[in-house]
């Protein structure tokens, strides 16, 4: 069975860029060699994205091969496919990863435990219900990589099949 998604590299310093290629190849088991152009949002930063095929859990090993990169602003996203579910993970250097199952519309399902803990940490004080609703829903990740989305407009995209 295999899986597709996106991976995008909203801004890394330029430095960095061999080194996300050399994971990205690493978990996909195909080499790779991304087209980098200029991060308007964060000058002197590089941004790139990637089509990928591969097995289902790409998108997990991509993130965790890189969620401990604090200069990376990136997401990466995974297509839903039988027997496993839509996923998207956002990472900032700021709020760390944020994972959300993605329905086949596109919207965030939201897990019953998860929905139940911020509804008790509303009811006891600790943060608005909004603020927690916000956080299940991945806005504070949202918020801060919209101006990387849009200066990413119109960017080159590469598609690559993972071996095996």
């Amino acid at each position: 069975m295999s899986a597709r998604g996106v991976f995008y590299v909203h801004s890394a310093p330029p430095a960095l860029c061999p080194h996300v290629e050399w994971a990205a190849a690493g978990v996909l088991g195909v080499p790779v060699s991304l087209p980098w152009s200029d991060q308007p949002a964060a000058p002197g930063t590089m941004r790139t994205e990637l089509c990928w095929e591969g097995r289902p859990g790409t998108a997990a090993g991509i993130v965790s091969a890189l969620r401990d990169w604090r200069l990376l602003r990136f997401e990466v996203t995974e297509d839903a496919t039988p027997g496993c579910d839509g996923v998207r993970y956002s990472v900032t250097p700021s709020l760390g990863v944020f994972t959300a199952v993605i329905g086949a519309n596109g919207d965030v399902h939201v897990p019953e435990d998860r929905l139940r803990s911020a509804m008790a940490n509303a009811m006891a004080g600790k943060a608005t219900f909004e603020y927690e609703v916000d956080r299940l829903l991945g806005k504070p990740w949202d918020d801060e990589l919209e101006p990387f989305r849009r200066a990413g407009d119109g960017a080159p995209v590469r598609w690559l099949h993972a071996a095996g």
